[in-house]
């Protein structure tokens, strides 16, 4: 896809989930759960959308 996107995600995002639960997922791909961006970034692997993670680390993850 060329119309990739960069989300930025914190503590509070997580368990990161693709698409967010915020979204109405109906025709969206199947939604995915995503480890915890241990490098400062999780991809996608249906939309290639990159989540980069900001703010303190979460405790416990």
């Amino acid at each position: 896809m060329a119309d990739t996107k960069t989300v930025e995600v914190t503590a509070r995002d997580l368990p990161l989930q693709c698409p967010p639960a915020s979204v109405a997922a109906w025709n969206q791909h199947p939604r995915v759960f995503l480890g915890a961006p241990r490098a400062g970034e999780a991809v996608c692997p249906y939309c290639n959308t990159r989540y980069v993670f900001k703010g303190e680390a979460p405790r416990g993850h």
